[in-house]
């Protein structure tokens, strides 16, 4: 679990960084569109800032024994990660958005969230 967190960390981190850095950028890599308005501006800082505390979370956690705390973790983050996954498929699928990272992005959410479900099932008893 060790290595899924700080790679979670990371990436995370990296991407809440830059929702709140060049939110704009990032949604027209992602989905082929720029955000124009002050609202959507606002959620895509929101957003960032909370991939930043969830790095932060997935970050502080790393070192720790399997308890129910790291299990509690891991599920969320697979929750996430499979939310992201049908989220950005209706994006494509149902809205016609698609931007270059969109696929890549969808199979690093789906990668990680198998991750996610086989640290849950391999659990070792405690």
């Amino acid at each position: 679990m060790k290595h899924l967190l700080t790679i979670t960390a990371i990436i995370e981190s990296i991407t809440g960084l830059l929702l709140v850095a060049l939110p704009s950028k990032l949604s027209s890599l992602l989905l082929g569109s720029t955000l124009d308005s002050h609202a959507s501006l606002t959620v895509a800082h929101i957003a960032g800032v909370a991939l930043m505390a969830l790095g932060i979370v997935c970050w502080m956690a790393r070192n720790e024994n399997q308890g129910a705390a790291v299990k509690g973790i891991i599920a969320g983050l697979f929750v996430y990660n499979a939310g992201v996954i049908a989220v950005l498929a209706y994006a494509e699928i149902g809205l016609d958005l698609s931007g270059l990272g969109l696929w890549p992005v969808v199979l690093v959410h789906f990668v990680m969230a198998i991750s996610c479900g086989l640290s849950l099932v391999n659990r070792p008893a405690s």
